[in-house]
């Protein structure tokens, strides 16, 4: 869980700025969330465990509980992994095949490309 070297990523460059993100699956709420942090999926955990490399670390929570996967700046990404834990939530990291670089980015398109709703402005599960 702690190692970045096979955590999916992908590199987001816009102008002259670079930023490096990381994936992970969490059950923290977004207001744990860094300013910088992006939510691309929301869902239940048992939905989630899926994309999960060790789907057993969610497998001890309740199926109805919400789970997101989260693009988390590598710069901030010690920070965010104590505040969700510190607060007593889960974070994994995803299987890097099945959430893949493509995957990522087509993800990532798709929620730069979402309408705002104002309530929450990502993707949710049927």
């Amino acid at each position: 869980m702690h190692t970045t070297g096979i955590t999916p990523h992908v590199t987001v460059v816009i102008g002259q700025q670079v930023r490096l993100y990381h994936a992970y699956i969490t059950t923290a709420p977004a207001r744990f969330d860094a300013p910088s942090t992006v939510a691309l999926y929301e869902s239940t955990v048992t939905d989630l465990a899926g994309f999960a490399m060790d789907p057993d670390v969610l497998d001890t929570l309740g199926s109805r509980t919400s789970a997101r996967l989260v693009l988390i700046d590598a710069v901030e990404l010690a920070w965010q992994r104590a505040r969700y834990t510190e607060s007593g939530h889960q974070l994994t990291t995803p299987d890097d095949v099945l959430v893949s670089l493509s995957t990522l980015q087509r993800w990532l398109w798709q929620r730069l490309k979402a309408p705002f709703t104002g309530d929450s402005d990502i993707a949710r599960a049927s």
